[in-house]
């Protein structure tokens, strides 16, 4: 696809008369070819200022979320991945269920060739959740990789001294 075809499909960013979304909302992500398929590598996204709420109490949740993956043919563009995120603020879900829609849209979006999406909420009541999942193309190398990360991914936790 054109360089300039590919660039009207990005409608957000740059622009300066987008609404933000008051709820849930999946129409906001966008996507751009990934110009290099020659061959794989990570793309992280960090979003510190995660908020949603808990579905029973209404109380917001606060997290950073952390979202990787190995993209095929389609990338999701930032400024639409920064609002979709921001839809969660007034979103009621549970923690885990907040990781795994986030990380099943995406797949539905750009079908990646692996992703993973780690939630890691400030304590409310004294505990905190860090629910982590992931996916791996099936029938591909990256279904073993989701398995092996999946069951290692917290064997060396990081020092958590900021919550």
């Amino acid at each position: 696809m054109r360089q300039k075809e590919e660039l009207e499909r990005v409608t957000l960013l740059g622009n300066s008369k987008v609404k933000y979304p008051t709820d849930y909302a999946p129409e906001m992500l966008e996507t751009f070819d990934n110009k290099h398929q020659d061959h794989d590598y990570f793309v992280k996204f960090n979003c510190p200022e995660f908020t949603s709420l808990c579905p029973m109490t209404g109380q917001p949740d606060f997290a950073t979320i952390y979202i990787s993956y190995v993209p095929d043919v389609r990338m999701v563009e930032s400024k639409s991945l920064k609002l979709y995120l921001f839809s969660f603020r007034n979103h009621g879900d549970f923690h885990e269920d907040c990781v795994n829609i986030i990380m099943k849209d995406l797949i539905h979006l750009m079908d990646p060739k692996y992703i993973e999406v780690w939630g890691k909420f400030t304590p409310r009541g004294g505990i905190s959740i860090d629910p982590y999942t992931n996916y791996g193309r099936p029938g591909t190398m990256w279904e073993k990789v989701a398995f092996d990360r999946l069951t290692m991914h917290d064997m060396y936790p990081e020092k958590v001294d900021n919550r």
